[in-house]
């Protein structure tokens, strides 16, 4: 079947079902709750290997040393970390020499796990994504970060530097997958039942219904590999829980999730905005404008809260002492709240996994996206969209087959 072709060709209307599941919240299971709301629920490794990598493999990463706000001094620190937690990651960096050779030197261990090359070009974090492109492309650090992916230097790219520019580098050098219209960013979010999926966060401003059913297939594939759920929850980001609420595309692709069976994911209806934080499903999936204001209004409001409790907790010497009384307390709930803890954003649906990290990331929040970058590549993310994507449009292809005979 045609990538390109619209919902209804895909989803016939003489193969619906008779029944209809009901988008009441009240009658949905919620992911289970955990007993400690600050436990990370991401699975260690794959319990079988579904990749090339096996439980003796290394995992070999690829960064753009000249990304973010700092560049190298804290890109690499943030690596050394990482490589402390990982000690079987490799790194192949990219950068410029006299910049990134003085800091590597710093970190010995690091620079013994590492392979270094030298790239005459890196792109500002204010560059347009065209002039990037233009400007960069085959020579640039972020580009040939990238492109290690392609070749197979490593098996996953992270940089810090501009979200745009990381995009259309990564869509142009490594192409989107079979039957995928747009990527998609997905974030990782706190929520009171541990973390959850959002995305889209940023590529794909007003995604029609087949994308955001794409972006349902490509956030359950990547909640199965990061926190080994077998059919993870999936709900659409609405305006409320009520069919008929919310634009077209959104409805439309509502009504086609529940009447067609995704493989590897359990769709539960439309969520609102206040249930982001409250688990009740294990993947949010929304349209990019929405998904980017969605994570930076919950960045803020984090950031807010922790100012609040700073200048509560410092206003006179008995919430002086309450704070240390309470510190260990306050320190996990910084902790939790922290978006460096939660920091790397995930490119879905490209033929190759890349990692955007903040670009204002300290060495922890870089260590955090690297983290990530793992946890991704051992666990076979691609190859579990891969998977997904063509169990689906072989099952919607025969669905197709069974319409038109009927007629």
């Amino acid at each position: 079947m045609r990538a390109d072709a619209p919902p209804s060709a895909r989803f016939p209307r003489s193969s619906r079902p008779t029944t209809r599941a009901t988008n009441d919240r009240r009658s949905a299971v919620a992911v289970p709750a955990q007993t400690d709301i600050f436990a990370p629920r991401r699975v260690a490794a794959a319990r079988e290997s579904e990749n090339h990598l096996t439980a003796s493999t290394g995992i070999t990463i690829s960064i753009d040393a000249m990304g973010g706000d700092h560049g190298p001094a804290v890109v690499l620190a943030g690596a050394a970390i990482a490589l402390k937690r990982h000690p079987d990651t490799r790194f192949v960096l990219f950068g410029e020499s006299d910049v990134v050779q003085p800091v590597l030197d710093a970190h010995p261990e690091l620079a013994a796990a590492s392979v270094f090359h030298h790239c005459d070009i890196s792109i500002r974090m204010d560059e347009k994504p065209s002039q990037a492109l233009r400007q960069g492309r085959y020579k640039s650090s972020m580009w040939r970060a990238i492109d290690a992916v392609k070749t197979g230097e490593a098996d996953v790219a992270v940089s810090a530097g501009n979200t745009g520019a990381l995009m259309a580098m990564a869509k142009f050098c490594l192409r989107t997958m079979a039957n995928i219209e747009r990527p998609a960013i997905a974030a990782i979010w706190p929520t009171l039942k541990g973390e959850s999926i959002v995305l889209d966060v940023g590529a794909t401003i007003g995604a029609d219904a087949q994308q955001l059913i794409d972006f349902s297939m490509m956030g359950g594939a990547m909640a199965r590999a990061l926190f080994g759920l077998e059919r993870p929850t999936v709900g659409l980001l609405n305006i409320g829980v009520e069919e008929v609420k919310g634009q077209d595309d959104i409805r439309e692709a509502g009504r086609l999730l529940k009447e067609m069976p995704i493989p590897g994911i359990d769709y539960r209806g439309f969520v609102e905005g206040n249930d982001l934080g409250q688990g009740i499903v294990d993947v949010v999936v929304t349209e990019g404008f929405v998904g980017n204001i969605a994570l930076k209004t919950a960045e803020g409001t984090a950031r807010q809260i922790a100012a609040y409790l700073k200048a509560a907790m410092s206003r006179t010497w008995l919430a002086k002492a309450g704070y240390l009384l309470a510190r260990s307390a306050f320190d996990r709930l910084r902790d939790k709240m922290d978006p460096s803890k939660v920091n790397g954003g995930v490119f879905l649906g490209l033929n190759g996994i890349v990692i955007k990290s903040h670009g204002g990331a300290s060495p922890e929040g870089i260590a955090a996206a690297i983290d990530l970058a793992h946890a991704m590549a051992r666990n076979g993310l691609r190859e579990k969209i891969e998977a997904d994507l063509d169990r689906f449009h072989r099952l919607s292809g025969e669905t197709t087959d069974i319409a038109e005979s009927m007629q």
